[in-house]
């Protein structure tokens, strides 16, 4: 997936995750884009700190089934 379309897919509700579905996508109450682990709540930036360049590889995410 794109950067884009991760965006898109979890502003319409739909439950992207990276890796395996452990880890979850989500946009916090200040707007940040953070991957998060839910095994240990630890998180991370969707993207690096050029806001463009992905924290993983684009065929890492994926919609979760059922889009959860």
């Amino acid at each position: 997936m794109t950067l884009q379309e991760i965006k898109d897919a979890v502003k319409s509700g739909k439950t992207v995750h990276w890796g395996n579905e452990g880890y979850r996508v989500i946009k916090d109450s200040i707007g940040q884009w953070l991957i998060i682990c839910d095994f240990n709540s630890c998180c991370w930036g969707l993207t690096w700190r050029d806001g463009v360049t992905v924290n993983g590889e684009p065929e890492q995410f994926f919609v979760g089934v059922n889009g959860r």
